[in-house]
């Protein structure tokens, strides 16, 4: 692997950051935490500087995850996708997920699972392509036989997903029932989770409240552990005040509890965080 690509090894495994994009939010920021105070503010961006730019924009790294071991290889989210994904509205697609699986040595078709942390769009854009948007080169498989069909980007893998999140999908983005969900169907592909789940390596945690069925990921060894926090943490405000609303959960008392729970650690465990959105894609606390 390009030592150029963020990673961090706990036991056995190594889980790779993957960059997809940067820019920023759609909405200013203080919209998207109207509580915070001023010091919060300054606190938050003392602790993470680049998270804010020159104009005052929140800005925003869009990244998966993967997570390689001698029992299988995870990706953990899909980006921001291509130039026609579903976060084109807002998302500065083409996100360069292929590109950083290349750098990282991952052939699509190798990965077994895809853990989808939640149903928004900058965290599904890779999950299903057309053959249009894949990458010359990128190691996906063509659809030979109708080139134009939607077919997961990972061919070979189970995409989990919570039932919890499945089942709101038409309050979260009904679209993503025609262009991710039937298509992972019909390739047999999804599979639907009940709670906390072990993986190949690791396990899925329930995290609800960003939205219904948010789900993160949780690779232990010992008292070291890694959590791929998905959407449980998208600024540095949230993991200096657990509690603080965030204007785009559907349950901010529920994600409030969920970010405590899982921040929650003893005196001797180190909790490493793999974040999506925050400027370095690991965090030691």
């Amino acid at each position: 692997m390009s030592l150029s690509v963020p990673h961090i090894d706990i036991g056995s495994a190594e889980i790779i950051a993957l960059a997809d994009a940067e820019g920023p939010f759609f909405s200013p920021r203080t919209e998207a935490f109207p509580e915070a105070t001023a010091a919060q503010w300054a606190e938050a961006d003392r602790y993470d500087p680049g998270a804010v730019d020159a104009q005052g924009r929140w800005w925003l790294r869009f990244r998966a995850y993967a997570i390689r071991s001698d029992k299988g290889l995870t990706v953990v989210d899909a980006g921001i996708g291509p130039a026609d994904g579903p976060a084109a509205s807002w998302a500065p697609v083409p996100g360069a997920l292929p590109a950083s699986l290349a750098a990282a040595g991952i052939d699509p078709a190798e990965v077994d699972t895809v853990v989808l942390t939640h149903l928004h769009t900058d965290h599904v854009g890779w999950a299903v392509v057309t053959e249009a948007a894949v990458p010359s080169g990128s190691g996906a498989a063509p659809d030979e036989a109708s080139p134009g069909a939607r077919r997961p980007y990972f061919p070979n893998a189970e995409y989990l997903l919570q039932r919890a999140e499945f089942d709101a999908l038409d309050m979260l983005n009904p679209q993503l029932r025609e262009t991710l969900v039937d298509p992972l169907t019909a390739a047999g592909r999804l599979r639907l989770l009940d709670g906390d789940t072990p993986l190949r390596t690791g396990r899925a945690v329930a995290t609800p409240g960003h939205t219904p069925g948010h789900q993160s990921v949780l690779v232990a060894d010992g008292r070291e552990l890694v959590l791929i926090t998905g959407d449980l943490l998208v600024h540095a405000l949230q993991l200096l005040h657990p509690g603080l609303p965030y204007a785009h959960e559907c349950d901010p008392e529920a994600a409030g509890h969920a970010r405590e729970r899982m921040l929650r650690r003893g005196p001797t465990t180190t909790l490493h965080l793999a974040t999506p959105h925050l400027t370095e894609p690991f965090l030691s606390v």
